[in-house]
């Protein structure tokens, strides 16, 4: 009788819309708000150029959501992508699209936050490095485990922690998400307000002197923009996980599409509301002359409200980078979860805890790889691998809602047909090719790591005929 239960142990359906909209964007909302505006700063664009870019990366992420989206009506199952894939191309894209997610994806993004959350409470209360006698040992040359072993040890702390959280049901690690990503939109509501009501002289230091940076024009004012854009695509960047809930959302079909759309249009509202805040406070040549290694909103909260402002504002990033984390291990293991129940990911991935019904084997897996990655410590390559896998996967499914659509398989609206899944296609296929010319020797790793699961793929399918 126990078997049976285990068996036939299920996904609960939990989530509403406002859940599910507020899981959209605290996904979305991590870092890169409060740290894009000094790279797209140095790019000489103007502060309209620059406003612009934040807005069409989210009008284009938008399309993007409501594109995918349209593949939602097609079923009411976790797996996100990967189901979307199953159902458009069948097994075999499906697999490479999820072993995509599993082996790089998903990992990467939940050690990239993790290590920033510990960078942030470094920033705040200095982290001790019990390991640092080690630091100089690699493997590879390239992966140093043991470099920032405090800041490391910080962020697989809170990866335990929030992985415990979400393993004890999705209504409760909803309830913190909720929480958490209200927390977020609060404290940058505040920031934002401040900010705009902000009326002090703009100075101009000995520093900013030295980064007078001339403004691009023709085609070099052109490849700007487009360096712009695409550093607004990383705090965009993540939308997509929620489509993997699918399986825990009430009425998915009328609730993922709208949670979306309201969430991503929030987001791309805060993004631009908050940098012309940051404009506002400083000159761009202010922020030209901030560090690499410094975050541009903490300088703009000193100036507004002395260290008291800094401080404020470090709270809120660790509120932000966590709700981003949380959010991101919510999501990611239910795609993983649905791969097994097809028979093409490990059995056990597939099991549900009977008491608390959440996929909790594979949240154990995102753990353990998420540590990994942690401690490799390669993240500006996995972050840049990311970007270029998920619009490379944008455009089939583009391409898979232009022609489900004209087959009558998809049956209902679609937000401006055709016109949206086109302009998410051809921006997919140059992005893609952009960066196989831009960073040939990542965009081969990342392929190359996509391909090692064509004979897993093999392996599983002879597995599931025997």
């Amino acid at each position: 009788m126990n078997e049976k239960l285990k068996t036939e142990a299920s996904l609960n359906r939990t989530l509403g819309l406002f859940a599910s909209t507020l899981m959209v964007v605290g996904i979305v909302i991590g870092s890169g708000v409060f740290k894009k505006i000094v790279p797209m700063a140095q790019t000489g664009l103007s502060e309209t150029a620059i406003l612009m870019a934040w807005i069409l990366a989210g009008v284009i992420s938008l399309i993007a959501a409501f594109t995918v989206s349209a593949l939602a009506s097609l079923t009411e199952e976790s797996g996100g992508l990967y189901e979307y894939f199953r159902l458009s191309y069948g097994n075999f894209l499906a697999f490479i699209s999820g072993w995509a997610d599993f082996i790089i994806i998903s990992p990467a993004a939940i050690a990239a936050l993790a290590f920033l959350f510990g960078e942030v409470i470094n920033s705040f209360i200095p982290i001790p490095k019990p390991l640092d006698h080690y630091r100089d040992f690699s493997i590879g040359g390239f992966i140093f485990p043991f470099e920032n072993s405090g800041v490391k040890l910080i962020g697989i702390v809170a990866i335990i922690i929030l992985t415990g959280i979400n393993s004890l049901g999705s209504r409760e690690s909803g309830v913190f998400n909720s929480v958490i990503t209200s927390a977020k939109i609060l404290g940058i509501g505040i920031l934002i307000i401040v900010g705009l009501s902000y009326s002090g002289q703009e100075t101009q230091d000995s520093n900013s002197i030295g980064h007078v940076v001339t403004a691009p024009d023709g085609m070099l004012f052109y490849s700007a923009f487009f360096a712009a854009m695409l550093s607004a695509f990383w705090a965009y960047n993540g939308w997509e996980t929620a489509t993997n809930i699918s399986g825990e959302i009430k009425n998915p079909k009328r609730n993922l599409p709208l949670a979306l759309a309201i969430g991503l249009t929030l987001v791309a509202l805060v993004y631009t509301l908050l940098n012309y805040t940051y404009m506002n406070v400083l000159s761009l040549q202010e922020i030209r002359a901030i560090g690499v290694n410094e975050i541009g909103a903490f300088v703009v909260a000193e100036t507004l409200l002395g260290n008291s402002g800094k401080i404020l504002l470090i709270v809120l990033l660790i509120i932000c980078v966590f709700g981003a984390l949380n959010s991101n291990i919510v999501s990611s293991p239910r795609k993983f979860y649905r791969m097994a129940q097809q028979g093409y990911l490990f059995d056990h991935l597939k099991k549900i805890h009977t008491k608390f019904r959440t996929p909790h084997i594979s949240l154990i897996y995102m753990l353990i790889l998420g540590c990994i990655m942690l401690i490799s410590g390669s993240f500006d390559t996995l972050t840049n691998m990311v970007i270029f896998l998920n619009f490379m996967f944008y455009g089939l499914l583009a391409f898979a809602v232009l022609r489900l659509k004209r087959k009558g398989m998809i049956r209902t609206k679609v937000v401006a047909y055709p016109f949206f899944p086109v302009i998410l296609l051809f921006f997919s296929i140059a992005l893609t090719i952009n960066t196989i010319l831009v960073q040939p020797q990542q965009s081969f790793i990342g392929i190359l790591l996509v391909l090692t699961g064509v004979p897993l793929y093999y392996y599983f399918k002879k597995r599931k005929t025997t």
